[in-house]
């Protein structure tokens, strides 16, 4: 088993944190996560590739073990969480990777592959929107807030409390999958949550969340003309992007392998292994 190295970049002043493992001279796979979690959420994905393949997996600006100023002194758009992801990969030296896309990772990442399609060598998403049929009843009241910050923002800090992170962990899992979901998961996303100043981060990138929106029809423009090869593993009882979400990635990648796991949000938690094998298979093929 590939040992997991974690490290800690200066990138445009600020502190980076990432996971890496795995030959730098083997094929990069960058995997992004999601909100309310960190690099963390691969702790297990990282090693079931790491033989095969280089694996980054960054923390955002805000989240988990990098730095996290204050919203007066940080600008938290997903433009910028873009500009920092693709200066640590520079940093690094990564010219072509893989990317593995969940939740808010999709809008970093997809920024990334539709500006430099020469670098993005494959896209495995799972639960990482691109299309407006993947927003379920779950979006209405953070596009409220999105218009009107005052008059929703005390519903929406709900969505910061332990009770909704833990909902996250728990949703559409089957109940004999449950016991798979360590009760860890929530409580390291709601103890970062709960430092000082990390909410209105959270507010700030809720409030951005719409302006992905206006990216969609590049990301589904550079889908059509650059066909990358796209592995969709998604949970099909995701009650925050929805299964049609999955689907609707065929309408511009026809060639694209769809998977609907019986599983929620966090499919990682309850299907890694199957995912995992989901993903050594398709990188074999799509890479050589």
């Amino acid at each position: 088993m590939s040992a997991i190295h974690h490290n800690t970049a200066d990138i445009q002043g600020q502190s980076i944190f990432y996971r890496e493992a795995g030959d730098p001279a083997k094929p990069t796979v960058v995997l992004l996560h999601g909100f309310p979690t960190s690099s963390a959420m691969f702790r297990n994905l990282i090693p079931a590739l790491a033989a095969d393949y280089h694996v980054i997996a960054p923390d955002h600006l805000g989240f988990g073990q990098s730095s996290m100023p204050a919203v007066d002194e940080f600008d938290y758009t997903f433009d910028n969480l873009t500009e920092l992801t693709l200066a640590l990969l520079d940093s690094l030296g990564v010219q072509r990777f893989a990317i593995y896309i969940q939740d808010y990772g999709a809008p970093i990442g997809l920024r990334i592959a539709s500006r430099h399609p020469e670098r993005v060598t494959a896209i495995i998403t799972q639960s990482g929107n691109a299309y407006l049929e993947g927003f379920t009843p779950f979006w209405e009241v953070l596009f409220a807030h999105a218009n009107d910050r005052a008059t929703h923002e005390p519903e929406v800090r709900k969505l910061l409390e332990l009770d909704a992170t833990t909902w996250q962990y728990t949703h559409g899992v089957p109940a004999d999958r449950l016991a798979l979901v360590s009760p860890d998961t929530w409580t390291l996303d709601q103890t970062y949550l709960d430092r000082p100043g990390n909410k209105e981060i959270q507010l700030q990138l809720f409030f951005d969340y719409k302006n992905n929106l206006d990216g969609y029809p590049a990301f589904q423009k550079y889908f059509a003309e650059h066909r990358p090869p796209t592995l969709i593993a998604w949970g099909e009882h995701d009650e925050i992007f929805g299964p049609d979400g999955a689907r609707a990635y065929l309408r511009d990648l026809p060639d694209a392998e769809l998977h609907l796991l019986d599983a929620g949000h966090f499919a990682l938690e309850t299907h890694g292994p199957e995912i995992a094998a989901l993903i050594r298979d398709f990188l074999a093929r799509a890479l050589s």
